[in-house]
């Protein structure tokens, strides 16, 4: 029996080293830290054979964990891994703690989104060249660190060519890798996936078949017809039939260049779900952030400016273009035609990147570089396609679908769904009434638009007098007065 008691207590003790281990391995980024450092600029640069194309992790099937991703990028344990050179490193601390004045290893590590092993061997070694000083011990193996007056100096330096100091670039190759690994090309939706997307929406099986081949493609397509139809509607969803989330890169260097990738604007972060799994979790390359599968929409402000990358002299960072952020996901060019570019410009832009599935885009420094342009394009218009484009364009966009009125039997329908979404009750009776009186006699056609925005007004007048909200022949008379008084 003692015998057995000690074998446990021995299990125990053992276990209880194991997960010690594991603890302070995560605590100095899986490595124990050198006590001496090379500088900086003498650290390994990566080498001329580092892995090629971009590290994914495999996929987890199981509860709380990545699923359904064919891609997924690995924390680099070497900055060959990461492709980047210690220099880069060292400019992005050296700007932050100019910026932050004083702080610890690990809240550094967390900025430039670097694993704490790397970070901490770059930090030692500005410690090494007086560049950066110790201030005192933050936690076990972690140090407040703060410039020195040449660190000042050389801070200074690097924020005046650029001022970024946010996640640490990937590399340009990395993300084209990345967008073919995530191509929409592959995903190819099936009908049910269709159905899935617009379960939300009110449409006919006529227009689910029309759109299914034009999704499934992943080329693009015209959606026309009369305003109110819902053609911004349709195309908002048509994202959601393809696989849910992405990885995409916070920012990527080419060159000298800092191009930031992911706009809180336009893209939806969704953070990975925590897992049994602490050590497969934490590596995950932190520069990259997994977001919806993206649906860019521009409007009538869209310019020529909006589809090149847009360099910022003061901070010199750039922005992605549109078509850029939209890769992998839907851009919708909505009210086509009516842009503060003319159709022809955009046309002659795009003309080429539509059938060959790339464009080249402009650095700062002159360089003209090929990038993916790999996103489902929708062309959203009032307007009839061929009364806007020729037919060399026209034959570059293979689907051209008309978003048609309503039949009275889904006008109906449409009232009875929106009076459960506006929250009152639904009287058939008296809508076919306002029909009768209100559209049959003046050839007033149906528009999807028009359920909403009538029960809306009524909403407002019940609202403004203090009546309860419900559906009278008075409220809808004037509803209709209002809505209809110039059309």
């Amino acid at each position: 029996m003692t015998n057995q008691t000690e074998t446990q207590t021995d299990d125990a003790e053992r276990k209880l080293e194991e997960l010690l281990s594991k603890l302070n391995a995560l605590g100095s980024g899986g490595r124990t830290p050198p006590p001496t450092q090379a500088p900086a600029s003498q650290l390994a640069k990566p080498s001329a054979n580092a892995n090629q194309g971009v590290q994914s992790l495999p996929i987890r099937k199981q509860t709380g964990s990545i699923q359904d991703e064919v891609f997924c990028p690995r924390a680099p344990v070497t900055f060959a891994d990461a492709k980047l050179n210690p220099s880069a490193v060292e400019e992005l601390i050296c700007k932050y703690l100019l910026a932050r004045g004083e702080s610890n290893v690990r809240d550094i590590s967390k900025q430039i989104k670097i694993p704490f092993g790397l970070c901490e061997q770059v930090v030692q070694a500005l410690k090494q060249e007086q560049v950066i000083a110790y201030t005192g011990q933050s936690h076990a193996n972690d140090y407040l660190c703060k410039l020195s007056d040449a660190g000042r100096e050389r801070a200074k330096r690097y924020s005046d060519l650029c001022s970024y100091f946010g996640a640490a670039p990937v590399a340009f190759s990395e993300y084209v890798e990345s967008v073919k690994a995530q191509t929409i090309t592959n995903q190819q939706p099936s009908q049910q996936d269709l159905a899935r997307a617009f379960s939300d929406l009110l449409i006919t099986d006529e227009m689910l078949r029309k759109l299914g081949p034009a999704v499934n493609s992943g080329r693009g397509m015209f959606l026309y017809g009369y305003p109110g139809n819902g053609k911004t509607s349709i195309a908002e969803r048509v994202t959601a039939a393809f696989g849910k989330y992405i990885w995409i890169p916070r920012a990527i260097f080419l060159d000298r260049d800092i191009i930031r990738i992911f706009d809180p604007m336009n893209h939806e972060e969704v953070p990975v779900e925590e897992s049994d799994g602490l050590l497969q979790d934490d590596s995950i390359d932190q520069r990259w952030v997994r977001i919806k599968r993206p649906t860019i929409v521009v409007g009538g402000e869209l310019k020529m400016e909006h589809l090149e990358l847009q360099y910022n002299a003061t901070s010199g960072i750039s922005e992605a273009p549109v078509q850029m952020k939209s890769n992998c996901g839907t851009l919708l060019i909505d009210d086509f035609g009516r842009q503060q570019m003319t159709v022809d410009e955009l046309l002659n832009r795009w003309i080429v990147p539509l059938e060959k599935r790339y464009d080249y885009l402009n650095t700062s420094s002159g360089k003209k570089v090929q990038v993916p342009f790999d996103q489902l394009v929708i062309f959203s218009t009032n307007l009839e396609p061929k009364d806007l484009v020729d037919d060399a364009f026209l034959r570059r966009i293979p689907y051209k679908i008309e978003v048609p009125n309503p039949s009275r039997e889904y006008f109906l329908k449409l009232f009875e769904i929106m009076c459960g979404v506006v929250g009152c009750q639904y009287n058939e009776p008296l809508i076919n009434l306002m029909i009768e009186k209100h559209f049959i006699p003046v050839d007033r056609p149906f528009r999807n638009c028009h359920p909403r925005d009538l029960l809306l007004q009524v909403r407002n007048l019940c609202s403004y007098e203090k009546r309860p909200f419900v559906l009278t022949e008075e409220n809808l008379d004037f509803a209709v007065d209002n809505y209809f008084s110039i059309m």
